[in-house]
């Protein structure tokens, strides 16, 4: 049973200085630190609009970070160009290395991030260990609050770790003269043993309920066994790529795509290629760039120049976008859209969905080509901003540079191909027949109703045939990368309902479909980008206040509904409560199976309106010690919620409530609080101005975002600034006196 990706890193959103940069100005800021557990950089001096290179040297425990600081134009220094990567002679999976913000200095990275639902180790040692450095960081122990084993066997099945806080005295123990240190902490991790044989992070709570004590902890149990090397060695394999996150173009040889759309070769050499623009198009792109600067502070960009000082790339992003990802990163899209098509404007975007499951964007850019090389920067770019953390699933098209870019960039992360894409592409490729409606239906229940592999492979032949497209190349090609995007082959992707919706081709659409079109020029395209967010932010600010005074309706008895009704989002539940409906739908399960604890139902469920015809078997699994259950439609993996099917052995074995490893935190209402909470002040560093900025920044716009949703809302955070600064003064004036 597979879940999502929960957040594992805070975003800062202040990159905030507009300083006027003159000639050329280098800084180096080096730290040696002989046995030191995190990289700290102090006096940082920036300048707004230079290339930034970073560059990580460890060798034994030493340590040494360089920051280069230098205009990459005398002419125009309001251009970006970021440059981190990171080398560990000793490992490279270095686990220590911290990335800055462009402007502030801040630093974006721990050496031990906090934990994540989703993250996966080698072995429950490595997840213990790794949360034992965690915890050791901030200043608290840990310890084992339960394990469990596989029945007749020692076997590992899974543990909860929790903070040495956790629970209160029993009667017996508070007659002793033990100091009381138990506070009933909440603090804690789920592990479990997945099939992969890796130890996977099941659920994860972050907030503790009292102050932290590093000295005191160095003499706790759980730190006194720690191997003084495991530290620098742990990595959780979601954020891998975090040490290796360079911007600056390297030589690359193109590889070409194939079929279609994806036969997209460059022909120019790489240094002299630029970025078409028409008359007055830079003028457009200064002014856009400006303006924003001015009316978002925090509003952040990164140009690419070649060879001749040519403008070849520009990468952008608002920090409202790096926020989101902080939320809703599990899952992103790559639209490329406007350069597969040749539309006038080069355009892609980033986007991913929301918890009212709205698109949301991730950032833009404007490319000159869309070669290897020229992937790879953006990626890397847009990776930068986003604090080296990588997505869970990444979805593109079929783009063999693009394709090759995200293995390069992103090594880790599950790669899938865009079905919607894909099913337009066929019928574009056979032809005629593509507009026939029976080909639809057979293509359609090809893709999205064969429940195993064989089916798939034995509907695919039979489609190929009846419709003598077998000769097709590209089609054959397709069938070769299926493991991509033919849904059976994806049971264990995470997609959040992103790519794979239902078989009536509801699919997403690129994120300013119906905005622009291919005579778009780029002025026409920077009016509508304003309108197009502008149009989002009021969606989503409109649907959080409808979830929160949403009371649906219960069309059943079940208390699974009324459970989600309290936690989900309205667009949502709506989903769910439909899954709820056709439980009634599914009748006849029986148990075909028993392994241990494991037991294998069949669901039998009826067609429309309770008839036989269309009836199907679906397998369910269901292991009772943790109370696991999969079904073979993957409805959880493909759109966060569990199923009728999954939803119907739950209730058959007497489960009252989902349990909490089903219920998605990207899916509540309240979400942002929740993520604000882990939010914590205990491990910043008051006496360093710049971790001060940030901090209070962060929580200063959570401020503003509730202030935004209402005029009651609004009053409430205007006064709240008027009284800090009121006290602000007070306290100035008591300081003088």
């Amino acid at each position: 049973m597979e879940e999502g990706l929960g957040i594992s890193e805070q975003l800062p959103e202040d990159e905030g200085g507009d300083n006027e940069a003159v000639g050329v100005e280098v800084f180096d800021i080096t730290c040696n630190g002989i046995e030191s557990d995190s990289d700290q950089v102090r006096n940082i001096e920036t300048t707004a609009g230079q290339i930034l290179e970073f560059e990580s040297h460890e060798t034994e425990r030493n340590c040494e970070h360089v920051l280069n600081f230098e205009s990459g134009d005398p002419r125009d220094n309001s251009h970006q160009l970021l440059e981190l990567h990171s080398d560990g002679l000793e490992d490279p999976r270095c686990g220590n290395t911290t990335i800055l913000d462009g402007h502030t200095g801040s630093s974006l990275g721990k050496s031990c991030p906090p934990l994540a639902v989703g993250m996966e180790f080698e072995s429950y040692e490595d997840a213990y260990n790794y949360y034992n450095c965690y915890a050791k960081e901030l200043g608290f122990a840990i310890r084992v609050k339960s394990s469990w084993t596989k029945r007749n066997s020692k076997e590992k099945r899974g543990a909860v770790l929790c903070c040495n806080c956790e629970g209160f005295k029993t009667m017996k123990e508070a007659n002793s003269r033990r100091k009381e240190t138990r506070t009933g902490c909440l603090a804690m991790i789920r592990l479990r043993l997945v099939e992969s044989n890796r130890w996977r992070v099941d659920e994860v709570k972050l907030e503790h309920n009292h102050l932290f004590d590093p000295e005191r902890m160095q003499n706790s149990k759980s730190h006194k066994k720690m191997d003084a090397g495991v530290k620098r060695k742990l990595e959780p394999a979601v954020d891998v790529e975090v040490c290796t996150i360079k911007l600056y173009r390297t030589p690359a040889v193109e590889t070409p795509g194939y079929g279609n759309s994806d036969e997209r070769v460059s022909s120019q050499i790489y240094g002299s290629t630029r970025l078409n623009l028409k008359e007055g198009d830079t003028q457009v792109i200064y002014s856009f760039f400006s303006r924003m600067q001015l009316m978002k502070p925090n509003f952040f960009y990164i140009m690419d120049l070649n060879d001749e000082g040519y403008l070849k790339n520009v990468f952008w992003i608002e920090s409202r976008s790096r926020a989101a990802y902080a939320y809703f990163g599990d899952v992103v899209v790559v639209d490329n859209t406007c350069l597969s098509k040749k539309y006038d404007i080069p355009l892609l975007a980033f986007f991913g969905l929301n918890h009212h499951n709205q698109t949301l964007l991730l950032g833009c850019s404007l490319l000159a080509d869309e070669s290897f090389e020229t992937y790879v920067w953006l990626l890397r770019a847009w990776l930068s901003c986003m604090s080296g953390r990588p997505p869970q699933t990444i979805i593109t098209d079929r783009c063999k540079a693009l394709q090759n870019a995200v293995s390069e960039v992103f090594p880790r992360a599950q790669h899938r191909l865009n079905l919607s894409i894909i099913l337009d592409s066929i019928v574009d490729t056979v032809g005629e027949m593509g507009g026939s409606e029976v080909f639809h239906e057979v293509l359609y229940n090809t893709v999205y109703s064969s429940l195993k592999v064989d089916e798939f492979e034995v509907a695919w032949e039979e489609m190929t045939q009846q419709f003598g497209c077998r000769g097709y190349g590209w089609l054959q090609s397709l069938y070769e990368d299926r493991e991509r995007w033919v849904p059976i082959y994806m049971k264990d992707t995470f997609l959040a309902g992103i790519s794979i919706d239902d078989q009536h081709g509801e699919f997403m659409r690129p994120f300013f479909d119906g905005f622009v079109h291919k005579q778009t020029n780029l002025r026409e395209f920077f009016d509508i980008y304003d309108f197009v967010l502008q149009k989002m932010h009021q969606k989503e600010v409109l649907c959080d206040t409808e979830s929160r005074e949403f009371s649906p309706d219960l069309r059943t008895r079940c208390s699974y509904e009324l459970q989600l009704s309290k936690l989900y989002t309205k667009e949502i539940f709506l989903k769910f409560q439909d899954e709820m409906v056709l439980m009634s739908n599914c009748s006849g399960i029986a148990q075909i199976h028993v392994n241990g604890p494991i037991i294998t139902y069949i669901v039998k469920e009826r067609g429309v309106q309770g008839e036989t015809r269309g009836a199907r078997d679906f397998e369910v699994t269901y292991d009772k010690l943790g109370v696991e259950v999969r079904c073979m439609c993957n409805c959880f993996n493909f759109k966060g919620y569990l199923c009728r099917h999954a939803l119907s052995v739950l209730n058959y074995n007497g489960i009252e409530e989902i349990p909490n490893h089903y219920i998605l935190t990207r899916w509540r209402k309240n979400f942002k609080h929740l993520y604000a909470s882990e939010l914590g002040s205990s491990n910043i560093d008051i006496s360093n101005p710049v971790q001060r900025f940030d901090h209070l920044h962060r929580r200063a716009m959570q401020v503003v975002d509730e202030g935004m949703t209402s005029q009651d809302h609004y009053m409430v955070a205007q006064q709240a600034f008027k009284e800090s600064l009121i006290k602000f003064h007070l306290a100035a004036d008591k300081h003088v006196s």
